[in-house]
């Protein structure tokens, strides 16, 4: 990864500026980002964006040629500049398990560092965990809906080309079998998985000879899209082409329900009873879940556009808010935002998941503590479990949840919640933080 030091916007740097001239760039400074409310009839949150994250910290730095263009803006003095050209972050960055639930007001992430570090990462952090955790969000309910179906992330095409490798991660740790995107299993180790568009075949004289030069390419295993002109016929040629054993049919079009219905009962007939149906074509949570309650045999379900893109699903509308200074004396002051709408909870905060006999979720438990010492107390009590993980420590890089950790996070924070938190119909969160 290159530098994410312009992973920001000006203000970022311009209030540093000022903070160097008023002294504040150097004093002690506790940030926390947050979500004040989950999306409207959301009852819960997945976190997601922390290896990222992590990766955008320790890649926190100004190269020659990002200096020299700050050296040209004639806002930015030489102080500032000098600043910025020695910059390595070396505070300390504690937060929760990537692939952890979240809900109102937690402490997804805490920032503690000198004014002038802390305040830089404000942008790349929250753009990295805006994004992943609504991606992340919007699939966890897609997998909930399936009820064990394999979703398979298929929306590069329907993002921004850098942001595709991320959604697929996201996606991922949210429970998707696997994604279209090869970026992100090189990058990420995400399963990939893919077999041909209607370009193919439309490419040939007609559907047949399509299907047997895949085939002959890829084996008898794979996956025929039997939906560029005929669905019916498709599925004869296809069966005709391939055999019995073909691997499996996708339908990219029509009623999915009639459609799948249909050609479950002709494959069936063919003797192609082992061959897999896939559906795709802009489906989202409430796609699946009407394809599951009406018994439609469908084998996997292929999701983009609305879980990679915004109009798929609402914003996750985080923010990174000061909420601990230094004073003059050396004390720590908390700070909070007061405007309607808008208000914040000043203090260093430390978070627990307080679960009751039967091992479900109950509350969030925030104690707002400067001291530490009093937090950790409460960390060995069985009914609380401790959401904060030390990530970064003295600038140096502590713990790294890998992918697979991630998925098994969300798998284990899942299991906290009622059956019911987890349908995706409209509620209020699934529980509430008591600070």
């Amino acid at each position: 990864m290159g530098s994410t030091a312009f992973l920001t916007d000006k203000y970022e740097v311009t209030m540093l500026q000022a903070a160097l001239k008023s002294g504040h760039a150097h004093k002690k400074a506790v940030f926390e980002l947050f979500a004040r409310k989950l999306p409207a009839g959301r009852k819960y949150g997945v976190v997601a964006g922390t290896g990222r994250a992590i990766e955008a910290v320790e890649n926190f730095r100004f190269s020659k040629k990002q200096l020299k263009f700050l050296a040209k803006d004639p806002v930015i003095n030489k102080e500032t500049i000098k600043y910025l050209k020695n910059f390595k972050f070396s505070g300390r960055i504690t937060g929760y398990h990537e692939g952890d639930l979240y809900f109102p007001n937690s402490p997804i992430m805490t920032v503690e560092a000198t004014f002038g570090e802390a305040v830089l990462l404000e942008t790349v952090l929250l753009s990295i965990f805006n994004y992943d955790s609504s991606v992340a969000s919007a699939a966890s309910r897609m997998v909930q809906a399936g009820k064990g179906m394999p979703v398979i992330e298929m929306g590069s095409r329907r993002t921004n080309d850098s942001a595709a490798p991320s959604a697929a991660r996201a996606a991922y740790i949210a429970g998707f079998a696997a994604t279209s995107n090869l970026q992100a299993g090189l990058q990420y180790g995400v399963p990939t998985t893919g077999t041909s568009a209607h370009a193919f075949t439309l490419a040939h004289h007609d559907e047949k000879e399509a299907f047997r030069n895949q085939i002959a390419a890829l084996g008898v295993k794979t996956t025929l899209l039997v939906d560029t002109y005929d669905i019916e016929q498709g599925i004869r040629n296809a069966v005709e082409v391939a055999g019995p054993e073909l691997g499996g049919i996708r339908i990219d079009s029509g009623d999915l329900y009639e459609e799948t219905a249909n050609a479950r009962k002709l494959l069936d007939e063919l003797g192609a009873v082992n061959t897999k149906i896939i559906l795709s074509s802009d489906i989202d949570e409430f796609v699946i879940a009407e394809l599951v309650d009406r018994g439609t045999p469908v084998d996997g379900i292929g999701a983009g556009t609305k879980v990679v893109t915004g109009s798929g699903h609402p914003a996750a509308g985080m923010v990174y808010k000061l909420v601990s200074i230094e004073d003059e004396d050396g004390t720590m002051r908390e700070v909070a935002k007061k405007a309607n709408g808008k208000k914040s909870v000043g203090g260093r905060k430390w978070a627990w998941r307080e679960t009751n006999s039967a091992g479900q979720a109950i509350r969030e438990v925030i104690y707002v503590r400067d001291n530490e010492e009093f937090a950790e107390q409460y960390v060995s009590t069985p009914t609380m479990r401790a959401l904060q993980h030390v990530f970064i420590e003295g600038g140096e890089t502590r713990m790294k949840p890998t992918l697979e950790d991630a998925r098994r996070m969300h798998v284990i924070a899942l299991k906290e919640l009622r059956q019911g938190d987890l349908t995706i119909d409209n509620g209020n969160p699934a529980i509430t933080a008591t600070i």
